[in-house]
């Protein structure tokens, strides 16, 4: 077993995991976060998607050891005083989602892409979220979720 320290969602936590443990079930089973999905175990479906130091990278991919000394964020963090996140207000609004099993790693793997990219086509959404796979929604609400939450987060108001 090795001792490791994290700080998930802006609180320091620390724990013990074996070697070969990947960070997605420390953070589903050691520390409760459950809004990170497990949806394949191999990185193509993009439902376990949370950001490492500002990047998004695939939970499933990432042995919890790596992640000694990062700085994770995961869905459940992105609200604050119980107001949802432009990026969760806006796949709300825009029916971004159906089932929602994918949203949270999209929420996530969407966020790297807005910080990352100064104006979002639609072709640019696309291509920026292909690794994060929707069963459900045929991707068009989540792209014009993506555009909102973009320009709303970029907006002076909520700046």
């Amino acid at each position: 077993m090795r001792r490791i320290s994290l700080t998930v969602n802006g609180v320091q936590h620390e724990g013990m995991v074996e070697p070969r443990q990947l960070l997605v079930y420390f953070l589903r089973e050691q520390l409760g976060l459950t809004g990170t999905n497990v949806g394949c175990d191999t990185s193509t479906c993009g439902a376990c998607t949370i950001l490492v130091n500002g990047n998004a990278a695939k939970s499933c991919t990432l042995l919890a050891v790596q992640a000694d000394g990062a700085e994770i964020t995961t869905i459940e963090g992105l609200a604050s005083n119980g107001e949802m996140h432009p990026l969760q207000k806006a796949f709300h609004e825009n029916h971004g989602l159906q089932c929602g099993y994918c949203t949270p790693g999209m929420i996530m793997a969407s966020l790297d892409l807005i910080a990352n990219n100064d104006d979002l086509n639609d072709e640019d959404v696309r291509i920026g979220l292909e690794g994060n796979l929707c069963r459900c929604t045929g991707y068009q609400n989540i792209v014009k979720s993506v555009q909102q939450a973009a320009g709303e987060m970029r907006s002076p108001a909520s700046t």
